[in-house]
């Protein structure tokens, strides 16, 4: 036996004989709802004080009395954060009690190949993966779709657009489909290419697809972030912003979702570079917003609904994020969510809570779907898919075709409305 080994085991064999129970070996999700201000501000040292991640909310600052908390914590710091939990009378549910199972079952693939697995859009896969399954994905439909460099990221990374595109016709307006702004929302890139396979293979024979693409482009961004999404699969499932580093503090990266010129960094954000919602230096400071921004600034006339896809909590929200005020066209975003959502139940028996975003969760200045409403695209939402914590960030593959189904009806329901609104009726819609 290897002497770390040996030192471990006897280390634990002596824990036993002392305290009675071994240490924990797993990193494990809890859930903890704190009672009292003081519960609250020992929550919200925990994860200042031990390496933690907040899964929700995704800042301290949210934290508050009754509201459930989601907590990573791994397996090292495990016991002391119980014990600390215990002595302030904290009870906690283990949401899952083996996330190393779960992040093993999410890495493991068939094959990168798309024609020689059934299963490829049930899986998760690694930025290699995705980018080749762009090249693929032109090579094979070049009458259709076409990959646009908008841009890199921090790390150089290429920053690619899928532009669907059925037909030529004069004046054409589009949409806009953006997923993986955070890196460990792994469902929401698995969105993107769920929903441009599913628009390929399902044009002519699906009605609502039909006529979302004979009357709108699709410009489709995989990973917005893809620094991040690389980094989870290699380094730190849990991380959330991109990987630049800043010049004011040893700590690495900016939420993008903070990072557009809304509100940027008022109530809601922070300026402290350590923290999970940092709005970077300045608006449009990062190289994946900036190009973002910069593409639909030179499309805002084409581009009509602006689509972000993020996990967890299953929510479909409008603008506004960065304030408490009411968007020009509040009841129009209204009606659009609240149809969705119907469907959304009627087909798939889940829940999904809609609104504004400031209202309906909390204030979130620098999003960037209330950046593109302020742009002039007035049909600006954000998706937030599957599940509503059971598995949260951790989405076990088996659920992949349920979440994107739900978002595809949110979003083939919105796409149809806002070509009726802006263009006319199309052929009346068929069920989904």
């Amino acid at each position: 036996m290897k002497p770390v080994l040996i030192l471990f085991v006897l280390g634990n064999l002596d824990r036993l004989l002392r305290t009675g129970h071994c240490i924990e070996t797993h990193d494990q999700i809890l859930s903890i709802t704190p009672k009292t201000q003081d519960q609250v501000d020992v929550l919200k040292n925990v994860s200042a004080q031990y390496e933690t991640a907040l899964w929700q909310p995704v800042s301290p600052q949210y934290i508050k009395e009754e509201s459930e908390v989601h907590l990573f914590v791994p397996a090292a710091n495990l016991e002391t954060v119980k014990d600390l939990l215990q002595r302030h009378a904290m009870t906690h549910k283990v949401m899952l009690a083996n996330t190393n199972e779960l992040i093993e079952m999410q890495t493991r693939n068939d094959s990168t190949d798309p024609r020689s697995s059934t299963t490829f859009y049930d899986t998760y896969h690694s930025l290699e993966d995705i980018y080749y399954w762009m090249n693929r994905t032109t090579q094979e439909n070049p009458t259709k779709v076409e990959t646009i460099l908008i841009g890199s990221s921090s790390e150089k990374r290429p920053l690619y657009v899928l532009k669907l595109s059925i037909n030529n016709r004069p004046n054409k307006k589009a949409m806009w489909i953006d997923c993986g702004i955070h890196a460990r929302e792994w469902i929401s890139p698995a969105f993107c290419l769920w929903f441009v396979q599913h628009s390929l293979a399902f044009y002519n024979l699906n009605q609502d697809i039909t006529d979302i693409l004979n009357n709108m482009d699709v410009y489709v961004l995989p990973v917005m972030n893809p620094d991040g999404y690389h980094y989870t699969w290699t380094t730190n499932r849990m991380w959330r912003k991109n990987r630049s580093a800043s010049r004011s503090s040893s700590c690495i990266g900016v939420d993008l979702n903070r990072n557009f010129d809304a509100n940027w960094c008022t109530e809601g954000a922070s300026g402290d570079p350590c923290t999970e919602i940092y709005c970077g230096a300045f608006p449009e400071s990062e190289p994946e917003s900036q190009a973002v921004a910069d593409f639909l600034r030179r499309h805002k006339d084409t581009v009509q609904l602006y689509i972000s896809i993020h996990s967890y909590s299953q929510m479909l929200l409008f603008p506004y994020s960065c304030s408490l005020e009411e968007a020009e066209n509040h009841n129009d975003l209204l009606e659009m969510v609240q149809e969705a959502a119907q469907k959304i139940r009627r087909h798939y028996r889940n829940n999904y809570r809609y609104g504004a975003g400031a209202k309906t969760i909390y204030l979130a200045p620098g999003g960037s779907d209330d950046w593109a409403y302020n742009l002039g695209i007035k049909y600006s939402f954000t998706f937030e898919l599957q599940d509503r914590g059971r598995y949260g960030f951790l989405l076990p593959p088996s659920h992949i075709s349920g979440a994107c189904n739900e978002g595809l009806t949110a979003v083939k329901t919105i796409a149809l409305k806002v070509i009726e609104k802006t263009q006319g009726p199309t052929s009346p819609p068929t069920t989904f």
